[in-house]
């Protein structure tokens, strides 16, 4: 529509310098010292809904960080699409690999460089300007709502509480997602379903204190001699993994939805180069998008003891510990599949060292039909702006809410993402691309445009 785009053109500079400003609050939900920095990014959001015309915005208290909702209702009886999304973001460590303070965002390129920047203060943004683009155009014809929580980051402990205590103040058609990515400006894509997760934290022991190398080593086990050989085992020579049962639950995906996926354009030099390997790794028997999207997978994501400071100190560590996450596809449950991790490990534990598992956090897989109400509309909204059908894609990432949000409202999620998987989310040097930002802005109104006729 030609009024929001000489509206949207006319603000577009302001649009950015917004979000810049949003991107410079270090909204990290896992560290406690940020607990401030928390409430001021939700005060934030809460005013640049209000300024886009929103007629009514809360902030809700939880037990852990505060979430948004915003509505704009024209009419009751119209259609009503909610959009979920995050204003926290993840740590920024390691802070010296950054080319920039992650919280002064930088742009270089036409890329945003900052924390948060696509995952999910950019994404997000783009709908609170879609809403005052429709607003301030007078071409609002349904109903729109926000629900931005605080604690995405760190598995969404008190949003279940929230919507099953709040469900007429959700109450939608439909649930529109943008926290997730499409394969380029140039190909456009919607993700129809995200991976679950189970994340764990494992602690071994051994000695009960840390002893001198020389005096006790070879006749006492170093927890992380024995942590490393435990994990070394969590995979057989085909890249499978070896927990049992693991796979019991995973859906075979038909051979026509592989070809669907495969239509999907993948350079694989480039994606390595890209990457600075020279080689991939994955399960055998799969491409590599079909490796971070249709099956799962069991990852390390961090590993720690002894000393590790600078110099040299010949320690043999009394604890050795480990971040271990798997991405869980349909129909894995994730308090199975934690229970399955935690078991194997325990029965694996050799007799001279004791393991604790700790739950961090999980969530389940979901799926969207593409047969939807809301998928046409944003299929439809995406071809009107990229000039191109978008292709159906499954999203490698986890965004734990969604099961849930279907759950306790009943109602279907469609994704609508602009970042790109190489926007470096939860890495240092996290980036998104200005003309990404534009395009969501552009796209999302045609979305609510399209449901509220089909």
């Amino acid at each position: 529509m030609q009024a929001w785009k000489d509206y949207q053109d006319e603000h577009k500079d302001r649009f950015l310098n917004e979000l810049l400003d949003l991107l410079r609050i270090p909204s990290v939900s896992a560290k406690s010292e940020h607990k401030k920095d928390m409430i001021a990014c939700a005060e934030a959001v809460k005013k640049r809904l209000l300024e886009a015309g929103a007629d009514k915005v809360e902030i809700y208290p939880t037990d852990g960080h505060p979430i948004v909702y915003g509505e704009k209702i024209v009419d009751p009886a119209k259609s009503t699409v909610l959009v979920y999304g995050h204003y926290d973001v993840q740590p920024a460590e390691p802070l010296e690999l950054w080319r920039n303070d992650p919280f002064d965002p930088t742009i270089v390129d036409g890329k945003i460089y900052a924390r948060g920047s696509c995952d999910d203060k950019g994404q997000v943004y783009m709908h609170i300007k879609a809403l005052e683009t429709l607003v301030k155009t007078n071409t609002l014809q349904s109903n729109i709502k926000f629900c931005i929580e605080g604690e995405e980051e760190i598995g969404s402990p008190n949003l279940g509480k929230f919507v099953r205590s709040h469900k007429d103040l959700l109450k939608a058609d439909c649930i529109l997602i943008s926290d997730s990515a499409m394969i380029s400006l140039d190909t456009p894509s919607i993700d129809i379903g995200v991976r679950g997760m189970s994340y764990i934290e494992l602690e071994v022991t051994g000695p009960n204190r840390d002893l001198h190398s020389g005096v006790y080593g070879g006749a006492v086990a170093n927890p992380i001699t024995i942590l490393a050989k435990m994990i070394a085992s969590l995979h057989d020579e085909n890249n499978h993994i070896t927990i049992p049962g693991f796979y019991d639950d995973v859906v075979t995906v038909t051979e026509e939805e592989r070809a669907m996926m495969s239509k999907a354009p993948f350079n694989e030099k480039e994606y390595a180069e890209d990457l600075g390997v020279d080689a991939l790794w994955g399960e055998k028997g799969y491409s590599t998008n079909e490796r971070t999207g249709i099956r799962p997978t069991l990852e390390l994501n961090g590993i720690w003891g002894g000393y590790i400071g600078e110099g040299a100190k010949t320690v043999l560590p009394s604890k050795a510990f480990a971040k271990i996450s798997a991405r869980l596809v349909p129909n894995q449950s994730s308090d199975k599949t934690t229970e399955q991790i935690i078991k194997h490990l325990e029965s694996i534990a050799p007799p001279y060292i004791k393991v604790k598992a700790t739950l961090h956090h999980g969530g389940e897989p979901y799926m969207t039909p593409i047969d939807s109400k809301a998928y046409k509309a944003a299929s439809k909204a995406m071809e009107t702006t990229f000039g191109k059908t978008p292709i159906p894609v499954r999203g490698g990432g986890s965004i734990p809410i969604c099961a849930l949000f279907e759950k306790e409202l009943g109602i279907k999620i469609v994704f609508m993402g602009f970042g790109l998987d190489s926007d470096n989310l939860h890495s240092p040097n996290e980036k998104y691309d200005v003309a990404n930002f534009y395009k969501g802005i552009e796209t999302i109104p045609y979305f609510h445009q399209y449901f509220s006729e089909i």
